[in-house]
């Protein structure tokens, strides 16, 4: 946390040209003393690239990921007209969110979600708020209280008696709510689809919770594009408006699908955005695959 206040202020009070000079230290601090993820993404670009990757490509990896960690630093201070930032696909989604029923984002760690919050929020008059787990839900506010005290998020944490309530409730209200689809706890159950070349476990739960209660479901992301520009994607995944019991599974299945191949696509679109920096193909250790 002091490292994160240090950094706030490097950023805040002398400009960001200066702190991204900094960046490239951190960059190169962890391509050279993670192996672990240094590994990971050779794997990946490998997969992304469609050829073995250089120590330049390595780098630029770790980079992206550092700035966009960085640049949360000006979004959650109301920074937001340092960057050029395209969107595409918002009219699909403020057309659905019209019916006031509101609506899925599945997202994935893939370039910064905190630009698609301040642009939907500042831009699109859009109310975010996350689902996630409570233990991140906890670690993400204490980082972002670190930059910006006034900058906690809405969320709501999963796994409480309540947590299926709070979701309905926010929905009904017309919001639009953010979650991860590229990660899972080993015991969550997966389901083995096509993603870069290779079958790989992705989690059922976010489209099991949007079958559930009816909702559709946009793919997200916010793809840094170098320097200071971002470009927001809104893509449609599935609507679960209506669907029958009968149908559920088969409709997650191929909405799952749908994710995986939209993730796939952009991330041989722009391969330095995809920031899961462990062995992403492997089996998970609980067997939980669908």
């Amino acid at each position: 946390m002091a490292m994160l206040r240090v950094m706030t202020w490097i950023s805040l009070r002398l400009g960001r040209p200066v702190a991204r000079g900094v960046l490239f230290g951190i960059t190169l601090y962890f391509l050279f003393l993670a192996p672990v993820a240094r590994r990971a993404s050779r794997a990946y670009l490998r997969r992304a690239l469609g050829q073995v990757p250089r120590l330049r490509e390595l780098f630029w990896h770790f980079h992206t990921f550092a700035t966009c960690i960085h640049d949360r630093v000006y979004l959650l201070n109301d920074r937001l007209a340092l960057f050029d930032i395209q969107v595409h696909g918002a009219a699909a989604l403020e057309a659905v969110l019209a019916a006031g029923r509101g609506a899925f984002l599945l997202g994935a760690h893939m370039g910064s979600f905190e630009v698609i919050r301040a642009v939907g929020r500042q831009r699109l008059g859009l109310r975010v708020a996350m689902v996630m787990y409570e233990n991140n839900a906890i670690k993400i506010n204490a980082a972002l209280a670190a930059i910006n005290p006034a900058s906690v998020q809405d969320i709501i944490p999963l796994g409480q008696l309540d947590s299926m309530l709070q979701v309905r409730a926010r929905l009904d209200e017309g919001m639009v709510l953010g979650m991860l689809g590229d990660r899972t706890l080993d015991d969550d159950p997966t389901l083995s689809v096509q993603f870069l070349g290779s079958s790989a476990a992705f989690p059922v739960g976010p489209m099991r919770l949007a079958a559930i209660l009816g909702r559709p479901v946009f793919f997200m992301t916010g793809l840094h594009l170098g320097g200071n520009r971002y470009a927001i994607h809104f893509e449609p995944l599935a609507d679960f408006t209506g669907i029958e019991r009968t149908g559920r599974d088969a409709a997650i299945r191929e909405a799952v699908a749908a994710y995986a191949a939209s993730l796939a696509r952009h991330c041989r679109g722009a391969p330095y955005n995809w920031f899961n920096f462990f062995d992403f193909w492997r089996a998970p250790a609980g067997g939980g695959r669908a």
